[in-house]
C-alpha cells in the first residue's frame, strides 16, 4: 500500500480556487479537504487517477462558491508518496 502524507495550506477566500486548481495539476493528490477558519469541514473530495475536466468541473464550481463565502480557509491535502 502506498505511503500517504498530509499537508495543510492556509489561504484567504480569494486564493482558494486557484490553490485547489494548482494542487490538482500536481497529480499526486489523493484527497482534498477544505475547512473554515474554525476547523469545521466544508467540503471533502477524493481525487483518483484520471479525474479531469468535466468530472472535476462541478467540484471546482462548489469550491468557487465556498471561496466567495469564506475569508480564510485551510486546505488539507493527502498525497501519495
Amino acid at each position: 500500500m502506498p505511503e500517504v502524507h498530509t499537508e495543510e495550506f492556509h489561504v484567504n477566500g480569494e486564493e482558494l480556487l486557484a490553490r485547489i486548481k494548482a494542487l490538482v495539476h500536481e497529480g499526486n493528490i489523493r484527497r482534498i479537504i477544505i475547512m473554515d477558519k474554525d476547523g469545521k469541514e466544508l467540503i471533502e473530495f477524493p481525487l483518483t487517477f484520471g479525474v479531469v475536466g468535466v468530472v472535476l468541473a462541478p467540484t471546482l464550481a462548489a469550491v468557487g462558491a465556498i471561496a466567495a463565502l469564506v475569508t480564510e480557509a485551510t486546505i488539507v491535502v493527502e498525497k501519495s508518496a
